[in-house]
C-alpha cells in the first residue's frame, strides 16, 4: 500500500485535465480532485482571461475543491488554431476561439462575419442567447468541441495610418489586415479595399513599415495593441460583431460526471457575465486612450457602408449559411 503523502503528490495526466490525488478544501482523506488545463492567446489583462480567472474561482467553489481549472494564457500553448486542435483531440480540455478562427472548423460560423447582419447589440445578444445560439454551441459537438459560453469581442472597425474610413470608396486601394477568415477577406472586398490576412503579432511592426495601412478590430483590442502609436485614424463603422466562446473538448466532457459538467458549466455561465461588464468598461476607457493620445475618431453613416455589402449578403442566398442569415435577421 503506497502511503498517503505519495498518494497526495500522484499525477495522472489525461485527456486534457490531470487527476491529482490530493485533499480538496474542507475535504477528509485523499480524495482525486481533477484539473482542467485551459489555453489562450491574449494577455493577462484581457476581459476574457480576467473572466476565467473567475471561472476557476466559481469551479472550486461549486466543486468544493474537487474539479479545478489551470489557465494557460498569452499563447503558451498555440495559437487559437492550435489551441482549438489540442482541445479536439482532447490534450487540451478548454479553450477560447474567436468564430472567425473556428470558421475553418465549422463553416455555418461564417455568418458571423458577414458585415451588418446585427441592428445592434439588443439583436446580437437576443441571437446568441437564444434557440440560434444553443444551436450553434451544440453544433461544435461534430468537431468534437463543446460551446459553452459567448465572450463578448465588441464591433469591429477600420483604424488606419493616415486615411480616415468615412465612406467605402476611401478603403479603394488601402492594404487592410484581416484574420484568417474567407469572409473577413470577401468584406473587404466588397468594400473596395485590398484584403491581407496576417497574424496579429506582426501587425504593429507591419503598420510602422507601411506593409499594410490599416486594419480593422475593436476598441480594446486597438488600444491595447498600441497600434494606435501608429493608427491615427479611427472610424466606427462597427461592420461586424464577431463574438468569441468558450469550448471545452468533447473528450473531457464525456468523462466528467454529470454533476460536474454541471458546475463547469455554471462557472462559465458566471463568467460570460462578468466578462460582459468588463468588456464594456475596457471598451469605454480604450477610446478614451486612443483619442487622448491624438488618435481622431470619427462617426461615418453606416448606410453606403451596408450598400456596399449588400451583393455580399445575396451572395449566400441558397445555402445553408444563408438559411442562417434569414433566421438571424427574422429574431426580434
Amino acid at each position: 500500500m503506497f502511503a498517503a503523502g505519495v498518494l497526495v503528490g500522484l499525477l495522472v495526466a489525461t485527456c486534457g485535465y490531470t487527476w491529482v490525488l490530493r485533499q480538496p478544501s474542507g475535504a477528509v482523506g485523499g480524495v482525486a480532485v481533477k484539473e482542467l488545463k485551459l489555453g489562450h492567446s491574449l494577455d493577462l489583462n484581457h476581459p476574457v482571461h480576467l473572466a476565467m480567472e473567475r471561472m476557476a474561482e466559481r469551479l472550486e467553489e461549486l466543486s468544493g475543491g474537487r474539479l479545478t481549472l489551470s489557465i494557460s494564457p498569452n499563447g503558451q500553448l498555440g495559437n487559437e488554431v492550435e489551441c482549438i486542435e489540442l482541445t479536439q483531440r482532447g490534450s487540451m480540455a478548454l479553450t477560447k476561439t474567436s468564430t472567425a478562427t473556428l470558421e475553418g472548423f465549422l463553416p455555418e460560423f461564417a455568418a458571423f462575419g458577414v458585415p451588418y447582419l446585427f441592428r445592434d447589440e439588443e439583436h446580437f445578444w437576443s441571437v446568441l442567447h437564444g434557440e440560434i445560439g444553443d444551436e450553434l454551441l451544440e453544433a461544435c459537438t461534430t468537431q468534437n468541441l463543446r460551446g459553452l459560453c459567448w465572450y463578448d469581442a465588441g464591433a469591429r472597425s477600420f483604424y488606419t495610418v493616415k486615411t480616415p474610413i468615412n465612406t467605402p470608396a476611401d478603403l479603394k486601394g488601402l492594404k487592410i489586415r484581416v484574420q484568417e477568415s474567407k469572409t473577413a477577406i470577401a468584406m473587404v472586398e466588397a468594400l473596395g479595399g485590398a484584403p491581407t490576412p496576417m497574424n496579429f503579432g506582426e501587425l504593429y511592426t507591419s503598420l510602422q513599415q507601411s506593409l499594410v495601412d490599416g486594419a480593422e478590430n475593436n476598441p480594446p483590442s486597438f488600444s491595447s495593441s498600441r497600434h494606435y502609436e501608429v493608427c491615427k485614424e479611427y472610424s466606427l463603422d462597427e461592420h461586424t460583431m464577431v463574438p468569441d466562446l468558450l469550448l471545452v473538448s468533447e473528450i473531457a466532457w464525456q468523462k466528467l460526471s454529470e454533476q460536474e459538467q454541471g458546475w463547469l458549466r455554471q462557472a462559465a455561465a458566471d463568467s460570460a457575465v462578468l466578462q460582459r461588464e468588463l468588456w464594456k468598461e475596457r471598451s469605454d476607457k480604450a477610446l478614451e486612450v486612443v483619442q487622448e493620445s491624438g488618435v481622431q475618431v470619427t462617426r461615418p453613416d453606416k448606410q453606403p457602408f451596408i450598400d456596399a455589402v449588400r451583393p455580399m449578403h445575396e451572395s449566400y442566398e441558397g445555402t445553408d449559411v444563408g438559411a442562417l442569415l434569414e433566421r438571424i435577421l427574422a429574431v426580434e
